[in-house]
């Protein structure tokens, strides 16, 4: 029958990639934390909910529809219809049913929105650049792209039947 324990073995992590998969959690952990800190202090909202308005203004019409805005934001439905509630009642958002699908919604950009935006982006840009471009060199910068494009690619199936969060 032959030694099943050598095809169940796990390929553990060497020395080197245990610590570079630590670092990466690491920084990871602490680059998120530093941004909704930044967030928080300056808007009043998480970092996601800085994402959704962003992806929102750069939309046609400055509107997407609902199921679409979480795909686009790695979010569960769930959540997002959290994030947007929440955003709505600070009048940033607002919803609109899509005349197309009656269980469809949109979320649109309002113009209150739009200016929160306008006036926290560039806090929000300098937290990103002082917590990683400012400490890598260019090439380091092009290397990271490259490095998460793939990682990106290989974590996000395009078969119809992927059970990926965003879609439940």
């Amino acid at each position: 029958m032959g030694n099943m324990g050598d095809m169940t073995e796990p390929r553990w992590l060497t020395d080197e990639e245990q610590r570079v998969w630590r670092a990466y959690l690491h920084a990871t952990t602490l680059l998120e934390d530093h941004l909704d800190r930044q967030l928080q202090r300056d808007a009043g909202m998480p970092h996601v909910y800085y994402g959704l308005l962003v992806q929102l203004s750069q939309a046609p019409r400055r509107r997407l529809r609902m199921t679409e805005l979480a795909r686009s934001a790695k979010i569960t439905r769930s959540r997002l219809s959290h994030a947007i509630a929440r955003l709505e009642k600070n009048g940033w958002v607002r919803r609109e049913d899509c005349p197309s699908d009656k269980r469809g919604q949109f979320a649109q950009l309002t113009d209150e929105g739009m200016e929160v935006l306008r006036r926290n982006a560039p806090g929000h840009v300098a937290a990103v650049r002082q917590a990683m471009f400012d400490r890598l060199s260019p090439e380091q910068v092009e290397q990271l792209g490259a490095i998460m494009r793939v990682m990106a690619e290989g974590l996000e199936p395009t078969d119809a039947g992927a059970d990926l969060p965003w879609l439940r």
